[in-house]
């Protein structure tokens, strides 16, 4: 199979290239090359999406399958759809859960078809979302329901930066008493690895429709038992009622001063998709433990006690354990 990789140069778009070159397909990945490299055994063809001319390195290229991990750019999807898809056999758009407005009816976000790139984010939470929309109803419109529309959960495992499953891993390994959310309420996450896998079989058999694609619902407390568990370092963990939390301004799953995975109850159906079609059509979700072993690889990696996108400092969980 020849497949071309928008993106391809970090996290999923990067493992999707390599799992699909450990497979022995032909594999283009279309990036500027600024933010990483593209696995061995890949073709990097450097483009700019930001140009409305920046796909022409790719004119006269045909491919059995496209896989598109643009984040947050309407534009970018829009262009490469009008440009690629006569060459075209089968088109995967990786969207995401964000895409939904209300998480416990499943209703959808208005489509933006904007080009954000991260700004305005700030003053419009869900425009992430809405622009996930937009793209995939251009992905339909151009694809129909051969198109593969794939709304990723939290994405954990090698190549993270998110902090917002590997601060667990991460934290368990340097033992103690660790504060953990008081709640049993939903938790999801796939692994990027299992993402990715699932991507390239898609693209191999031609699978169409839309899926949400992350693992099966546990209860937080008991992931975060099962997570110190694997990690095996001798651990305490100390339950903290959200009301306690909440005394001393701890966040909820990201950002400074917070606590990953642990959502406000407005937020809990964000963690309680139902993935029996996902998981029917062939996303299979790895053993916990070497799930978070693979998410404490790249927590050491990028060293465990550098500043965080979430979490408790040392001294911030201090606080909050002599605060009982």
């Amino acid at each position: 199979m020849r497949l071309l990789v928008l993106g391809g140069t970090r996290f999923l778009g990067q493992t999707i290239a390599a799992e699909a070159v450990g497979r022995g397909h032909d594999v283009v990945c279309a990036a500027r090359g600024e933010s990483g490299s593209v696995p061995d055994g890949a073709k990097l063809v450097k483009v700019d999406r930001d140009d409305p001319d920046g796909l022409a390195p790719l004119a006269g290229t045909s491919f059995d399958a496209v896989v598109d991990v643009a984040t947050i750019s309407y534009p970018w999807v829009r262009r490469a759809l009008d440009a690629l898809r006569s060459d075209v056999g089968h088109w995967t758009f990786v969207s995401s859960i964000s895409a939904y407005k209300n998480f416990a009816t499943r209703e959808l976000l208005p489509p933006k078809e904007e080009h954000s790139g991260e700004t305005g984010l700030k003053s419009d939470p869900d425009l992430y979302g809405s622009i996930k929309v937009a793209s995939e109803n251009a992905t339909r419109a151009a694809f129909g329901s051969d198109a593969l529309i794939a709304r990723a959960g939290l994405i954990t495992g090698p190549g993270d930066w998110s902090d917002r499953f590997g601060y667990w891993p991460g934290r368990m390994s340097r033992g103690g008493r660790v504060v953990v959310p008081d709640t049993d309420q939903p938790a999801q996450y796939v692994d990027v690895r299992d993402l990715a896998a699932w991507i390239v079989d898609a693209s191999e058999r031609k699978l169409g429709g839309t899926f949400d694609a992350t693992g099966p619902s546990v209860p937080l407390r008991s992931l975060l038992r099962e997570i110190a568990d694997a990690v095996a370092t001798p651990v305490e963990l100390v339950p903290v009622t959200p009301s306690v939390l909440a005394e001393q301004s701890i966040s909820y799953w990201s950002g400074p001063t917070s606590l990953p995975l642990w959502l406000p109850e407005t937020h809990a159906a964000m963690c309680d998709f139902d993935v029996t079609a996902a998981l029917a059509a062939g996303l299979s979700p790895r053993p916990l433990v070497d799930a978070v072993a693979g998410a404490l690889a790249q927590e050491q990696a990028l060293g465990l006690d550098r500043e965080r996108k979430a979490g408790l400092t040392t001294a911030e969980e201090a606080a909050v354990l002599a605060s009982l």
